[in-house]
C-alpha cells in the first residue's frame, strides 16, 4: 500500500491552468510538484472526506488525518455514515486546502480506504496523530483525547487511503495550476 517510494506521473493540465491566457506569470506556470503537495497534505489539519452511500448518494464529512509513508491516515467510529459507506464501497476522496480565490493549493486524493488491522502499523500511525495534532490529542483537555486508545481498543476504525490519483490546484496572485498525479 505505502507509496512512499513511487514517483507519480505528473502533469499540468494547462486547459484548466494559466498557461493559455494573457495574464503576467502565466506562460511561465508549471505543474506543482508532488514534495510540494506531500508537504501540504503533513502539515493540513482538516480534510474532507468524501464517500458513496449504497444508495448512490454522495456523504461529505470532515476528518483529522495524517500523511504517513505515503499513505493518508483517518479514523471514524464504526457506526457512522462514513464507516458504513466503506464497508460497501471503499472509493473515496479526501479533500483540503484554503478557501482564498488568490493564494494557496488545494489537494484532491483519490484512492480505496482499506481499514487498519496490522498493530504495528496502528502504532505508527498513532505516533503521527500526535506529533501531527498534539495537546488536541495528547492532552486531557484536547479535543481528541484518548484518540489513540480508542484506535488500540478497536472503538474507532482507521483507514489508510494510498492515492490513486492525486489533483492539485494551486493560486498564484492570479496565476493559476492545475496538476494531476497518477501513481
Amino acid at each position: 500500500m505505502p507509496t512512499q517510494g513511487k514517483r507519480p506521473t505528473t502533469d499540468l493540465d494547462a486547459r484548466y491552468s494559466s498557461a493559455l491566457t494573457s495574464r503576467p506569470g502565466a506562460a511561465d506556470v508549471t505543474a506543482t510538484e508532488w514534495a510540494e503537495a506531500q508537504r501540504e497534505l503533513e502539515a493540513a489539519e482538516i480534510f474532507w472526506v468524501s464517500t458513496v452511500r449504497p444508495d448512490g448518494r454522495l456523504h461529505v464529512t470532515p476528518v483529522i488525518a495524517a500523511w504517513h509513508g505515503g499513505v493518508l491516515y483517518f479514523s471514524t467510529g464504526k457506526e457512522e455514515q462514513k464507516a458504513r459507506n466503506l464497508a460497501h464501497d471503499g472509493h473515496c476522496a479526501l479533500t483540503t486546502g484554503g478557501n482564498s480565490l488568490t493564494e494557496g493549493l488545494d489537494l484532491v486524493v483519490e484512492g480505496t480506504a482499506q481499514p487498519v488491522a496490522d498493530p504495528a502499523v496502528l502504532e505508527e500511525v498513532i505516533a503521527a496523530y500526535e506529533t501531527k495534532y498534539g495537546p488536541h490529542i495528547t492532552s486531557p483537555e484536547g479535543t481528541f483525547h484518548g484518540i489513540g486508545d480508542a484506535f488500540r481498543r478497536g472503538d474507532a476504525v482507521v483507514f489508510a487511503v494510498a492515492p490513486a490519483t492525486a489533483y492539485g490546484f494551486g493560486r498564484n496572485d492570479g496565476v493559476y495550476t492545475h496538476t494531476r498525479w497518477r501513481f
